[in-house]
């Protein structure tokens, strides 16, 4: 079992140098608590992400850092040309000494796709075929393709990942019908749902992967992501969840209310308002060291996931106390699981 921390880096009131240094400040602190990674959210034209290019972001990171993982959880491949980001993989996979872990996926938000242009009827084939060619640009020293979106003839290509053949691959997964591929190839796999839909997916996964005959130790993580709030008593932190997830609950609602020309609904990602009810859902574990030990041991048990996401810094929510839920998780909870 490892842990890791899933981060929007939501906007929180304050200016952006200042929110990037408090945020920059609390990874180190994630690297000292033995924390395995840290997965940025990409998102574009919204308060709820305030880094919308995460390789400059976990740039930066990687050189306050020497230990804990850095990815992008994930680059929303619709929006990108793929050689670009082939080649900023390849620098960020060196900049980090070989510790990048690289999420792809075509992006939840067709909203977002719009406002770059992309239209939405073609972003699935565009994320298909850009994971095509940044594969190949990864692993080749010649990239040619002649795609439907893309093509490139003879193109060399003098870059190449640290991490071979690439860094490790991550993928967000919506229910268990999503899996075989990534079994197939051994992609980490990761879910925003409650404890069952997550054993759907982690049950699929280890079908597949046996049916393959791999072995059962090498499989890829297999995760889910939750709010994680821990405090001295569950009354502290449920205080401090709710109020902070106020504020990460209009930002993550604000293209979709204030200007969803599209009148879409958000897919296979439903926040409700009240906190209570994510917590109902599964989806947030707060409360004291004792409270969140309990609660993550049976969601584990349930899910069979070996992979737990933490969302610790949300909304307005004050470092000091991101970092207090980051210490006391690290010392009374992770050791219950090794």
């Amino acid at each position: 079992m490892k842990f890791g921390i899933f981060d929007h880096l939501d906007d929180s009131g304050l200016p952006l140098n200042v929110l990037y240094e408090q945020r920059l400040k609390l990874i180190e602190g994630y690297e000292r608590a033995g924390l395995y990674a840290y997965h940025l959210a990409e998102h574009h034209a919204t308060p709820l992400g305030m880094a919308p290019s995460p390789t400059v972001f976990l740039a930066a990171a990687a050189q306050r850092t020497s230990a804990i993982r850095l990815g992008a959880l994930v680059f929303t491949l619709a929006l990108y040309h793929p050689l670009r980001l082939a080649e900023e993989i390849c620098m960020l996979d060196h900049l980090s000494n070989g510790r990048l872990e690289c999420g792809i996926g075509r992006g939840i938000s067709p909203i977002e796709i719009d406002m770059y242009g992309v239209d939405n009827a073609t972003a699935q084939a565009r994320y298909l075929e850009a994971s095509k060619v940044i594969l190949q640009a990864l692993t080749s020293p010649m990239l040619d393709h002649d795609g439907t979106h893309f093509k490139f003839r003879k193109v060399p290509l003098p870059m190449s990942p640290l991490q071979k053949p690439h860094p490790p691959l991550w993928y967000g997964v919506p229910n268990p019908q999503s899996v075989e591929w990534l079994a197939h190839n051994g992609i980490n796999a990761v879910t925003l749902g409650p404890p069952p839909v997550v054993r759907g997916i982690t049950d699929r996964y280890r079908e597949i992967w046996a049916a393959d005959g791999r072995d059962p130790n090498a499989i890829p993580h297999m995760g889910f992501t939750r709010h994680v709030v821990v405090a001295d008593t569950d009354a502290k932190a449920h205080d401090i969840a709710v109020r902070a997830y106020q504020r990460w609950h209009r930002s993550f609602w604000y293209l979709w209310v204030d200007h969803n020309h599209l009148g879409v609904q958000p897919p296979n990602a439903v926040f409700p308002a009240d906190f209570n009810a994510l917590i109902e859902r599964g989806t947030a574990i707060v409360g004291s060291p004792d409270t969140v030990r309990a609660k993550l041991q049976s969601q584990v048990s349930t899910s069979g996931a070996n992979y737990v996401l933490l969302d610790v810094s949300f909304g307005d929510m004050a470092p000091a106390d991101s970092a207090r839920t980051v210490d006391l998780f690290a010392r009374h909870v992770m050791p219950a699981f090794v």
